[in-house]
C-alpha cells in the first residue's frame, strides 16, 4: 500500500479531477482517509457536501457498469479489490463525448461533477465501489439521468476485458449512442427581478439564465417556485422604495428580509451561489468611503432592511453580496430625468452635500458575472463605476451641459434644503465605495460611459 502524499490533479474533462489517497498498511491491514473536507478542499476539490453514501458490492470479474451521467456529483472510491474506471463528460458544451480512464483500486479516489458519465469494470472478485453523492436519491431522480452505451464506437473505451466478455444489466446493454445522446442540461441560474433595470442587464449578460418577475416568483413565497437543478441564484429585486418604507415597513421586511432568508435557506438545501444586490443605504454614510467590512449603521428603515438581509445571506458559504450605490439603468433613473428637464428648460435644484459614484447596470451586470464565472473567492465585494465622486448636483451640472445647457441652471442646495416640505428618509452623506477588493479579482472597473449613456 502506498504511503504517499494527498494530491488532487485536474483531467481532460472539466472538473474531474484524480485524487491520490495516502494508504497506510502493517500487517494488520490498511487505513485511509477516503474523505478529508479540510484537507482535499484545500488541494482544489470542490466543496460538494455529500449527504448519502452508496456501496456497490461486485462478486465477480469482469462486471461493468454505466455509462450514467447523474444530476449530482460524487466522489467514487474502491474499498476493497481493483476496477477500470471510465469518464465521459455529456454536458453541453465543447467538451461532451471526451473520456478519461483511470485503473485504481483503494489508493485513488475520482472526483465527477454532475453531467459527466460514470462507468466501471470490475477486475478483482469481491470489489467493493463506494461513491459519496450530494443529493439523495429517489426513483424520481432517476428520470433525470443521461445515459451512454458501454460500448460507444465514437467514445471508443478501452476496455479491459472486452464487452462480451463482461456481466452487464440489460438496461446497460441498451443505452444509447453518442449521436443520440441528449446532453445533460447545466444547472439553473435564475434571475429574480426580470423587469427591473438590473433584471434586464443580467438578461443581456446571462442569455441562458432563466428570469423571473414577480408574478412568476414572489419574494414573500420563494417556495412555490420550482428550485429543481438550481445551481445560482440572482437576486436582483427588491423594495426599493426609499422614501415609502419608512411607512410601508412590513411590506419592505417582507421582501427584503424575510424573503432573502428564505432564498438562503433555498440556497443551501439546493447546494445553489446566492449573488445578493445590496446598498449604499447600510452606512450612515459619516466616513467618506465604505469598505467592505465596514460595521453597518443605517439611517433609515429601508437601510435597515439591506443590512439585515446581508447579515442573512452572509450565514450561507457559497454567496456574493455585491454592494453598489447610486444605480443608473434602462427606463426612469437620474439622469434621465435630468435630460427631461433640460429638455423642457427647466432649472432645478439638486442636492449637492451627498458624494458617491453611478453605477450603470451594465456595470453590475458584468461585475456579477466576473465573479461568478472566475469563481472568486465568495464574500461581499463594492461595485460602482469607477472615476471621481461626485454629489448629485454635479452630475445634473454634466448631464446639462451634455444636454447644451449651461451648467448654471442647476443650482446646488443642501439635503436639508431640499427635503423641507417633503416626506423624505435620512439619506448617507458619503456613498463612496472602494473598489480594490472586486478589482484584485481582474475585474476593470469601468468608468461611466461617454455621454453617460444619453443618445
Amino acid at each position: 500500500m502506498s504511503g504517499g502524499a494527498l494530491r488532487v490533479t485536474e483531467t481532460d474533462i472539466p472538473g474531474l479531477l484524480i485524487i491520490d489517497l495516502p494508504v497506510h498498511g502493517d500487517a494488520r491491514g490498511w487505513f485511509k482517509e477516503n474523505w478529508q473536507r479540510e484537507k482535499m478542499v484545500a488541494l482544489g476539490l470542490p466543496d460538494f457536501q455529500p449527504v448519502q453514501q452508496n456501496v456497490s458490492f461486485n462478486e465477480q470479474v469482469g462486471v461493468t457498469r454505466g455509462v450514467h451521467a447523474e444530476p449530482w456529483d460524487k466522489l467514487v472510491s474502491v474499498a476493497h479489490g481493483q476496477i477500470f474506471g471510465a469518464w465521459v463528460d455529456l454536458r453541453e458544451g465543447e467538451s461532451f463525448g471526451r473520456s478519461v480512464t483511470v485503473e485504481f483500486g483503494p489508493e485513488k479516489a475520482v472526483f465527477v461533477p454532475r453531467g459527466v458519465g460514470n462507468a466501471y469494470q470490475t477486475l478483482a472478485p469481491q470489489t467493493a465501489y463506494a461513491y459519496l453523492v450530494n443529493d439523495h436519491w429517489t426513483a424520481e431522480a432517476r428520470d433525470s439521468y443521461t445515459f451512454l452505451n458501454l460500448g460507444d464506437p465514437t467514445v471508443a473505451i478501452d476496455w479491459p476485458i472486452p464487452l462480451a466478455d463482461t456481466i452487464r444489466s440489460e438496461a446497460d446493454l441498451n443505452h444509447p449512442v453518442l449521436d443520440a445522446v441528449i446532453p445533460a442540461k447545466p444547472l439553473r441560474t435564475i434571475i429574480i427581478g426580470a423587469n427591473g433595470q438590473l433584471g434586464r442587464a443580467l438578461q443581456a449578460a446571462l442569455p441562458n439564465a432563466e428570469a423571473v418577475t414577480r408574478e412568476e416568483l414572489d419574494l414573500t413565497n420563494p417556495e412555490a417556485f420550482d428550485w429543481s437543478g438550481v445551481g445560482t441564484i440572482i437576486n436582483a429585486a427588491a423594495h426599493t422604495a426609499v422614501d415609502a418604507a419608512e411607512s410601508e415597513r412590513a411590506t419592505a421586511w417582507a421582501v427584503n428580509v424575510t424573503g432573502v432568508r428564505k432564498l438562503v435557506a433555498i440556497a443551501r438545501k439546493h447546494r445553489a451561489t446566492l449573488v445578493h444586490v445590496s446598498s449604499d443605504y447600510v452606512f450612515d454614510g459619516t466616513r467618506s468611503e465604505h469598505p467592505e467590512d465596514e460595521p453597518f449603521s443605517p439611517l433609515g428603515f429601508y437601510g435597515a432592511t439591506k443590512a439585515a438581509a446581508d447579515e442573512l445571506v452572509a450565514t450561507w458559504d457559497r454567496h456574493y453580496v455585491v454592494r453598489t450605490s447610486w444605480v443608473i439603468g434602462e427606463g426612469k433613473n437620474f439622469i434621465a430625468t435630468m435630460a427631461g428637464l433640460a429638455e423642457r428648460g427647466i432649472e432645478p435644484t439638486v442636492v449637492a452635500d451627498q458624494h458617491g459614484r453611478l453605477t450603470f447596470t451594465d456595470t453590475l451586470a458584468a461585475g456579477i458575472v466576473h465573479l461568478l464565472r472566475s469563481q472568486a473567492d465568495f464574500g461581499t465585494y463594492n461595485l460602482t463605476n469607477s472615476g471621481p465622486v461626485q454629489t448629485w448636483a454635479d452630475i445634473a451640472a454634466d448631464v446639462y451641459e451634455l444636454c447644451g445647457k449651461d451648467r448654471s441652471a442647476v443650482t446646488p442646495v443642501t439635503t436639508e434644503e431640499y427635503a423641507a416640505g417633503r416626506d423624505m428618509a435620512p439619506r448617507p452623506e458619503w456613498s463612496t465605495l472602494p473598489l480594490d477588493k472586486i478589482s484584485a479579482t481582474g475585474f476593470q472597473v469601468p468608468a461611466p460611459p461617454d455621454g453617460l449613456g444619453l443618445s
